[in-house]
């Protein structure tokens, strides 16, 4: 199946090819490109990243943060979400993202199901009957 020639890479290099055609997907890759070419957006990005993780291991380890560095931090936050480049980004790697789980959900569950899921099997997968990991007295 792996094999360069195989069907099934043939298809799945078919399939890039499409997505990196797609106009949407071009559109992303520039907000991506702008961000990227942005000294200040990716500097205030990187720094509010960086304080959202120091925060976090600090409440992680038990400390209590203060509300005068939750303040500072939400206003950094607050700051980089007014910014059009880095909110553009932000949007844009959250759309790649969603697209990267659901083709990714999409080939998973064709591989557990032995066919191409229907609509039903993603709903049941969804609300958590059987192909969702928990039964949920689905009669699974």
């Amino acid at each position: 199946m792996l094999a360069d020639d195989s069907p099934v890479m043939v298809k799945a290099r078919e399939l890039c090819a499409a997505i990196t055609e797609d106009s949407r997907y071009l559109e992303l890759q520039q907000q991506v490109e702008k961000f990227l070419d942005d000294d200040s957006a990716k500097l205030m990005y990187q720094s509010v990243h960086e304080r959202g993780s120091e925060l976090q291991q600090k409440q992680r380890a038990g400390v209590e943060l203060g509300a005068a560095e939750i303040s500072e931090f939400e206003s950094a936050r607050e700051e980089l979400l007014n910014n059009p480049v880095a909110r553009d980004f932000l949007d844009a790697q959250g759309e790649l993202e969603t697209v990267q789980r659901a083709i990714g959900k999409y080939v998973g569950m064709t591989l557990e199901l032995g066919r191409v899921p229907t609509a039903d099997d993603f709903a049941e997968a969804d609300s958590g009957c059987c192909g969702g990991g928990g039964g949920g007295g689905c009669g699974c």
